[in-house]
């Protein structure tokens, strides 16, 4: 996990924007997807223009079906970051394109705006 950009003053300023990406894996490949993300995919995108940060969640509970069991919160300059040629050329490179992403599903991309 890449930590929080900090503020001249001390403290952390967070993102005007969070992309929230969720989606599943198969159970018998929850090792390997979390190994990858963790060791690769996250810091390869944390590497690219306009990404402050990402955290991981996995689902405790919900109070509807079908959400997805897995969580990345990327704190992230604008909405454009996530199509931008940095994010797209770190999303590519690892393990992630050709072991992992292809055995997704259930995925969501949803990009916030902070209000205040």
């Amino acid at each position: 996990m890449v930590k929080p950009v900090p503020k001249p003053t001390g403290g952390v300023k967070m993102a005007d924007y969070i992309y929230l990406v969720q989606m599943d894996i198969p159970a018998d490949m929850e090792g390997e997807f979390n190994r990858v993300y963790n060791t690769e995919h996250v810091p390869n995108i944390s590497k690219a223009p306009g990404v402050h940060s990402c955290t991981r969640y996995k689902l405790e509970s919900a109070n509807v079906d079908g959400v997805a069991r897995y969580a990345a919160v990327y704190e992230i300059d604008s909405p454009d970051i996530p199509e931008s040629d940095g994010w797209k050329a770190e999303s590519e490179k690892g393990e992630w394109p050709t072991l992992i992403r292809p055995h997704t599903t259930n995925r969501s991309h949803l990009i916030f705006k902070k209000l205040a």
